[in-house]
C-alpha cells in the first residue's frame, strides 16, 4: 500500500515547507490526488460553522480559533496533503490582492495535521519556521493537530482529497466555501460575498 506523503514536506515559496523524511508515516492510508475543481458553496445550511480548534502560527503566538483570527472576515485555505500544495499556491496571487484592497480581510493557511503529531509540533514547528523566511507568512499560518474527522464534521467537508478556502468571521459563521484550485469565476465569487457580507468597510493600505 502506497504510503502518503504529509504535505509540509513540499518545497514551495508560502507555506507547507519541508520538515524531514523521517516523519513520514507509512501506515497513513492511501489518498486520491486532489480532484483541482473549484466548487463554491453558498448555501448558509450546508456551510456548518468553524469549529473551536487551538493551535499556534509559526511565529509561536497561540490562536483559539476562530476568536482569534485577525480579520473581520477571513479567507482560510485549509490542506491536508503534500499533493494539494500546487491548488494552495494557484490562490494566493489573487488573495493577496483582496486583503491589499481591504483592511478587514485576514489571508491564513491552515495545515492539519491529526492528533498522532502533537508530541512532534515543536519539532515540525520549528522546521517549518526555519523554512520560511517572509515574516508575514509565518504569522499566517496555523498549523492544526487535531482529530480531523469532527473538523471536517462541522465543517460539512466530505473529505481530505482537496484543499478547502472558506471565508469565515471571528464567531465561526461560514459566509462562503469554495475547494480545489483556483478559477477566474470562484474569485469574482469571493469577491462578490466579501462585498455583500461587509459593504464598503475596507480599505487599501490596512495593516
Amino acid at each position: 500500500m502506497a504510503a502518503r506523503l504529509l504535505f509540509f514536506f513540499a518545497r514551495r515559496t508560502t507555506v507547507l515547507r519541508p520538515i524531514m523524511c523521517a516523519v513520514l508515516v507509512a501506515t497513513l492510508a492511501t489518498r486520491s490526488q486532489s480532484r483541482g475543481q473549484t466548487m463554491p458553496n453558498t448555501a448558509a445550511d450546508s456551510l456548518g460553522r468553524f469549529p473551536r480548534v487551538e493551535g499556534s502560527n509559526l511565529e509561536g503566538e497561540h490562536f483559539t480559533l476562530p476568536t482569534d483570527f485577525k480579520g473581520e472576515l477571513n479567507v482560510v485555505l485549509i490542506a491536508f496533503a503534500r499533493e494539494q500544495q500546487r491548488d494552495v499556491d494557484g490562490w494566493m496571487p489573487f488573495l493577496k490582492t483582496i486583503a491589499e484592497a481591504r483592511s478587514d480581510v485576514r489571508v491564513y493557511e491552515i495545515p492539519i495535521l491529526g492528533r498522532r503529531y502533537r508530541l512532534m509540533r515543536s519539532f515540525i514547528n520549528g522546521a517549518m519556521r526555519r523554512g520560511i523566511a517572509d515574516q508575514a507568512v509565518r504569522a499566517a499560518t496555523v498549523t492544526l493537530y487535531i482529530d480531523k474527522a469532527p473538523f471536517r464534521g462541522a465543517l460539512n467537508l466530505p473529505d481530505e482529497d482537496r484543499i478547502y478556502v472558506l471565508l469565515v468571521d471571528r464567531e465561526g459563521k461560514v459566509h462562503w466555501r469554495a475547494d480545489g484550485r483556483f478559477g477566474a469565476e470562484s474569485g469574482a465569487e469571493l469577491m462578490r460575498r466579501v462585498g455583500r457580507v461587509r459593504p464598503n468597510t475596507g480599505d487599501a493600505g490596512g495593516p
